[in-house]
């Protein structure tokens, strides 16, 4: 979310979303490989279940936030992704995995009345407030919780690993054509120095890392507990905002920000004493 907002119009969104994924699949090829020749008959049995992972996962969390911080804060982002554990538990309510309670609905009405404030950002009217940023974003975090649910169910017999690498090719797949435009339309923009820096860091920090990293905790806890580590990003994403953005956050933020974290814990509590 700091990168989006750090390159936000110097380096093309899709064309990081590309090569982030594509240096992610690189990475992990001798994984991929090692995978397919365990598992012969692997694509063809879980290719379309792939290619959802990496649509939501990569595609939809890739392109689209790099083009949102354009129009909106790095705090909103973290603030509107964060909302991810509690889609998570209404993905899990509607397709029956958890039952509710008055105090969840209660929660979920917090947490959402609270989004919508940073979204609009304080005004009611919504005319002037609503960025286009804020509604790519927050397509991203339903997103977001949607390959939380699917990314261990997938390729459940080989490695997360393998798996992450999988869901890159398919993100970088998706990312091509787009990032292709993006080529011919910004040439210089799209292979200079800084670009392939930019590249480079988001393969392997917000790639590589924080993918392999959270598949791991979901395929030891869970999708739920795992999507708790959301609640993080605003508090991070604030001190990074300041640091080196030097966005600073506002009464907006912080109510908002204190809304939606309190709901979610409300809705969430007994599965966070779990």
């Amino acid at each position: 979310m700091i990168l989006a907002r750090g390159v936000a119009g110097s380096v093309p969104p899709f064309s990081i979303a590309f090569f982030r994924w594509s240096i992610v699949a690189i990475g992990l090829s001798p994984l991929i490989v090692a995978a397919l020749r365990e598992h012969p008959g692997l694509l063809r049995k879980e290719g379309l279940g792939i290619a959802v992972a990496g649509f939501l996962g990569m595609f939809v969390c890739g392109g689209p936030v790099y083009l949102a911080g354009t129009t909106t804060s790095a705090i909103n982002l973290a603030l509107i992704m964060a909302m991810a554990p509690l889609a998570v538990l209404l993905f899990s309510l509607v397709s029956g995995l958890e039952t509710v309670n008055r105090w969840q609905i209660v929660g979920m009405a917090i947490a959402l009345c609270g989004a919508l404030l940073v979204i609009i950002k304080g005004n009611t009217a919504g005319t002037h407030g609503l960025a286009m940023g804020d509604v790519l974003v927050f397509c991203a975090m339903l997103a977001w919780a949607a390959y939380t649910m699917v990314q261990n169910r997938i390729g459940a017999g080989i490695g997360f690993l393998a798996r992450i690498g999988m869901f890159a090719a398919a993100g970088a797949l998706f990312s091509l054509p787009l990032a292709l435009h993006e080529m011919w339309l910004e040439p210089a923009s799209v292979l200079s120095l800084k670009a392939a820096k930019v590249y480079l860091f988001a393969g392997l920090v917000p790639g590589l890392f924080a993918y392999g990293a959270y598949s791991y905790l979901g395929s030891a806890f869970g999708p739920l507990s795992t999507s708790l580590s959301m609640y993080l990003g605003p508090v991070v994403g604030v001190v990074l905002s300041v640091i080196f953005l030097g966005e600073a956050p506002t009464m907006v933020h912080f109510i908002g920000g204190i809304l939606s974290l309190g709901g979610m814990w409300l809705s969430l509590r007994h599965k966070s004493k779990s």
